[in-house]
Formats: structure tokens, C-alpha cells, sequence
């Protein structure tokens, strides 16, 4: 049983389009550019995700010249060039009512963009020089504007057994891995959730560590391409398997990892697990 790297992904702004990558770097907060950007509230600087803006799925986003300017394009508005300017006039954000500090405000024109393209008054903000979030679980890490952790893991195996359930249910399609936003995506294990049981393991010259389980909320429901919601699944069937009593009944999908030693990660990459949680 070889396991290897099938899928990378980045989301350079919380909550928006994808990046695809065959090879990235990664840093102590995951894979660089990932999450590095949020979008806020105007008025008090609560953060927007697809929990109440599902249309954010749909907004395009292109990192140029390595992180000093974003791309971002949407159906409905102009497509906008923004330089970034990482060391902004600070904003107060928080995110699930909880402060992170001050981030780096991305200007007035980025604000009115991110307003236009949701209908709501909002700005754009970027990890200030000197941010410094802990996760949390087994093995803490650091982290940028994700939830919580640094990188998210699933599988192909995972995938392939939930979308049998849902098959076996009769009145709804396949999902796609994009529902769940991982960040890599193993393959090559056939048994279901594996990643939940890898507690360390090496990628490329990469090395990562188990946190917790991925908890879902009710972001696997959106259609990531056209950013609506197309429910009830996976959750509905997540929720007849994967319930996590210890998380308040959540259904869980994925391992969140931290980095425990900076890299690189290429896909076709070799995973080589050093340690396993017992079956």
C-alpha cells in the first residue's frame, strides 16, 4: 500500500475560489498564500464565509507576483487588479466572536469590490506582519485565517465511500472533493478515513502532524462552482455515520494537521506515515 499525494489546493481568501496547484510550499501556517486574505464586516469586522454568503464560491481569486497582487473576478462585477499592501492601516477582525487582532486593511477600492460582488457592505483584509494564532488538539500548530488549523487532509477513500452511501440513498448525485475544501488529498489507502488515524507524516520534504477532525458545518452544501447551496447532501448522510458526540453531534470529514516541519509538497509525493493511531 503506497499512499501518495493526489490533490493541492490553496484558498488565498477565506471563504472564496481555489487555487489547484502541482507543487507549493509550505510554511508554519500551511500552504503559503493559503487563507492569508479575509473578508469582514465593514461595520465591526466579523468575518464572511459561505455559511452566509455561499456566493463567496464563486469568486475567482489569482495570486500574481507572489503575493504582492491578487486578481479577483466575479459574474456581475469587474474584474479587479489589487496590489497588496501587507502592512495596511490596522482593522479589529474576529472570526466565530472570537478577536484575532489587527489585520491589514486592503484599501477602499478591494472594500467596494468584495461589496459589490456580495451585496453587502465588507472590506478585505491580510495577515499583518507579526501575526502570530495558535490551533489547537493533539498537536496545536500555528495558523492564518483558516478555522483553526494550519492544513486540512482528506482522501479519495473517504470520498469514494460516502458518495457510495449517498448512491445507496437513490435521490441524490456524487459530491466532489471541492465541497470539502481540503488542502491535500491522499490517495492510494482504500479503507474509508484513514487520514482520521494518521497521527505524523512526511510529504515530500514536508512533515505534518495530526490536530483533530475536520468538523463540518454547513459549508458542504454549497456548489463550489456556482456558489448556491445544493443540499441536503453530504451532510444528510455525513450525519448517518459521522456524528462526533465529543463535538456537539457534528459530522466530521477530514484531519486537520499542523506543520511540524517546513517544505515542500508536489503531487505524486510519496506519504510516508511515521506514526499511526491504532484502528
Amino acid at each position: 500500500m503506497t499512499i501518495t499525494v493526489r490533490e493541492l489546493a490553496y484558498y488565498p481568501v477565506k471563504g472564496c475560489a481555489g487555487i489547484t496547484v502541482d507543487s507549493a510550499r509550505v510554511g508554519a501556517t500551511g500552504l503559503v498564500h493559503d487563507r492569508t486574505f479575509m473578508v469582514v464586516d465593514a461595520a465591526d469586522g466579523a468575518f464572511r464565509s459561505q455559511r452566509t454568503h455561499p456566493s463567496m464560491a464563486a469568486i475567482r481569486v489569482e495570486v500574481l507576483c507572489d503575493g504582492a497582487a491578487l486578481a479577483l473576478s466575479a459574474d456581475g462585477v469587474e474584474p479587479l487588479r489589487l496590489d497588496v499592501d501587507r502592512d495596511g492601516p490596522r482593522r479589529e477582525v474576529s472570526m466565530f466572536d472570537r478577536p484575532l487582532g489587527a489585520a491589514a486593511d486592503q484599501g477602499d477600492a478591494a472594500a467596494e469590490w468584495f461589496s459589490d460582488a456580495l451585496g453587502v457592505k465588507s472590506r478585505l483584509v491580510r495577515v499583518a506582519p507579526g501575526f502570530d494564532r495558535d490551533g489547537w488538539g493533539e498537536t496545536p500548530g500555528k495558523v492564518n485565517f483558516a478555522d483553526a488549523h494550519a492544513v486540512l487532509v482528506a482522501s479519495t477513500a473517504s470520498l469514494d465511500g460516502l458518495n457510495t452511501r449517498i448512491a445507496a440513498r437513490g435521490d441524490a448525485e456524487p459530491v466532489p472533493m471541492n465541497r470539502f475544501r481540503a488542502n491535500i488529498v491522499l490517495t492510494g489507502n482504500d479503507e474509508p478515513h484513514f487520514e482520521d488515524r494518521v497521527r505524523r507524516m512526511s510529504l515530500g520534504t514536508t512533515e505534518l502532524a495530526y490536530s483533530v477532525r475536520a468538523m463540518r458545518c454547513n459549508v458542504p452544501l454549497v456548489d463550489q462552482q456556482t456558489g448556491r447551496r445544493a443540499g441536503p447532501e453530504p451532510v444528510r448522510t455525513l450525519a448517518t455515520y459521522r456524528r462526533e458526540p465529543e463535538y456537539k453531534n457534528k459530522v466530521s470529514f477530514g484531519a486537520k494537521n499542523a506543520v511540524v516541519r517546513e517544505g515542500v509538497v508536489t503531487v505524486g509525493d510519496v506519504a510516508e506515515v511515521a506514526e499511526w493511531l491504532s484502528a
